[in-house]
């Protein structure tokens, strides 16, 4: 009998869906305080948000 979790917990860590930062190009994984929002999520911190001005192509990192 394969286990399932209940439709209120959040997804578990392999599963949780990743974007790439626009600023830093690291990626970053969902997080339940982004749960509302994670369409609109951009940047992985506050520090990249802060420094959205210039952007850097991971491929010269």
């Amino acid at each position: 009998m394969a286990t399932q979790q209940p439709a209120n917990r959040p997804p578990r860590r392999g599963d949780r869906p990743t974007k790439i930062c626009p600023v830093c190009g690291r990626p970053f994984q969902w997080r339940r305080r982004w749960s509302a929002v994670w369409e609109e999520v951009r940047y992985c911190s506050e520090r990249c948000r802060r420094r959205r001005g210039g952007t850097v192509d991971p491929a010269t990192r």
